[in-house]
């Protein structure tokens, strides 16, 4: 059907009922139009709102809101992990601080005990001897750790044959007792009769300044005897650790206590250098449990084998002390329980942390001595020694650089180069950008030259 269209003429008379356009439409049209509000109300409800809308608004709403809960709850899980990354990060940095704390400490105290014990007590090899004896206790304590923190607890035979591993595969022997552990006993006895000799010579700070140049010698020792890696940082660091021992020794003018002093903390640090370089050259690494092991067995060694030594001292009256009584047994156990644990906490310190830690808290004891000789002795320091401690300090920290420093210093330096690249190409960009919308407002197009 086709619908007709009247057309009135202007000025004449339409009939009423086509006035403007009229549409005569087909039954099938009317049929259509006529339907549509049908349906329209069918799907309405009472209230005129459409079902059909309301089915789907509560599907799109309903996965709005599952989307919506996966977001949060990830977005917390995110928040959690975050939280718990960062608790733990702050609990790791705490213990750090308190492994340095406490191995800085540590020695601190040791080395002012023995300076308090020798105004009553001059017997330096005897201190030393009665020291080295407590180190037997350094098993026994690392074994009820196990006990206390090992799942698959075992014997102490079955433990003590696997830390004796250290000495070879067929364990502690008779022979391997005496042929390893007896040049390093010396040693560590040399190291701290030596270290007790110095203080008797020269303050807190100066011994402990000068003890810090046995990380020079080190790599002096392993340069040359076991064939490491050359540094021309750990170079600088041993020559400015010579400068320091020089510039000490010329504090009071090369005469008098003061070099006896100072060629008694300098042979501390080099026997004390040479244990470390014979250790790793013989025994090489150690976990904890082989180290707890090795220090008991040198303090076994000492007390069956140097207790001579101390006896002859006191009979030929070099290291008199009578009454027996007069000892200051108080002074003394205060001074080995130091030194055990500061040997407890450098060997734990390497296992559960980095070792470069305990190389801080044993540099900090420096300044921590210098604080105890300012305040309680009173001590004036002169501008020479000072300029030698600050220099031997440095050169200590310096030790502590890593065999790739100079690598991972030109790669940190070329990351902030390109960084730098980025961040000014992006701010070319943006000026770009916005000098282009800035001249289209204004009716021109600029292009700026790169």
């Amino acid at each position: 059907s086709r619908s007709s269209v009247i057309q009135c003429k202007p000025g004449g008379n339409c009939p009423s009922r086509h006035r403007g356009m009229t549409r005569q439409l087909s039954p099938l049209s009317v049929a259509e139009d006529s339907a549509a509000p049908i349906l329209e109300l069918q799907n309405r409800s009472p209230s005129g709102i459409c079902r059909h809308s309301r089915v789907e608004r509560q599907s799109r709403s309903g996965e709005e809101g599952t989307q919506t809960h996966t977001e949060s709850s990830s977005q917390e899980a995110e928040g959690q992990t975050r939280c718990q990354s960062c608790t733990s990060t702050f609990l790791k940095l705490i213990w750090r601080f308190l492994i340095i704390l406490s191995v800085s400490s540590s020695w601190v105290g040791t080395t002012q005990f023995v300076k308090i014990t020798f105004e009553t007590f001059d017997c330096p090899f005897f201190m030393t001897w009665f020291s080295t004896n407590w180190n037997i206790m350094i098993f026994p304590i690392y074994y009820s750790g196990h006990l206390a923190t090992a799942q698959e607890k075992q014997s102490p035979i079955k433990k003590f044959r696997e830390c004796s591993r250290i000495f070879g595969e067929d364990g502690l022997t008779l022979k391997l007792f005496l042929k390893r552990t007896a040049p390093f006993s010396i040693l560590w006895t040399l190291t701290n009769y030596l270290y007790l000799l110095a203080l008797k010579k020269l303050t807190a700070t100066d011994v402990s300044a000068l003890f810090c140049c046995n990380k020079a010698f080190v790599f002096l020792l392993s340069w040359i005897v076991l064939k490491d890696r050359f540094m021309g940082a750990r170079i600088v660091a041993a020559i400015m650790a010579i400068t320091g021992i020089v510039m000490m020794a010329y504090a009071d003018g090369f005469q008098g206590d003061s070099i006896i002093g100072v060629a008694y903390a300098v042979g501390s640090a080099s026997t004390s250098a040479l244990y470390k370089v014979l250790f790793k050259m013989f025994l090489g690494s150690a976990n904890f449990g082989e180290a707890a092991h090795f220090v008991s067995t040198l303090g076994f060694f000492n007390f069956i084998f140097i207790s001579v030594t101390p006896i002859i001292l006191y009979f030929t009256k070099v290291e008199y002390w009578y009454p027996f009584s007069a000892v200051p047994w108080g002074y003394l156990c205060g001074v080995a329980g130091l030194w055990l644990a500061f040997n407890i906490l450098v060997n734990v310190g390497v296992v559960l942390t980095y070792p470069i830690l305990i190389s801080i808290g044993t540099v900090l004891s420096v300044p921590g001595n210098a604080a105890v000789d300012l305040v309680k002795h009173k001590m004036i320091f002169s501008v020479v020694r000072l300029g030698a401690t600050i220099i031997i300090c440095i050169g200590f920290l310096l030790m502590l650089l890593p065999e790739e420093w100079d690598e991972i210093t030109l790669r940190f330096i070329n990351s902030l180069k390109e960084k730098k690249s980025e961040d000014h190409a992006d701010e070319i960009t943006e000026s770009s950008v916005h000098t282009r919308s800035r001249s289209r407002a204004n009716g021109t197009v600029s292009i700026p030259l790169a």
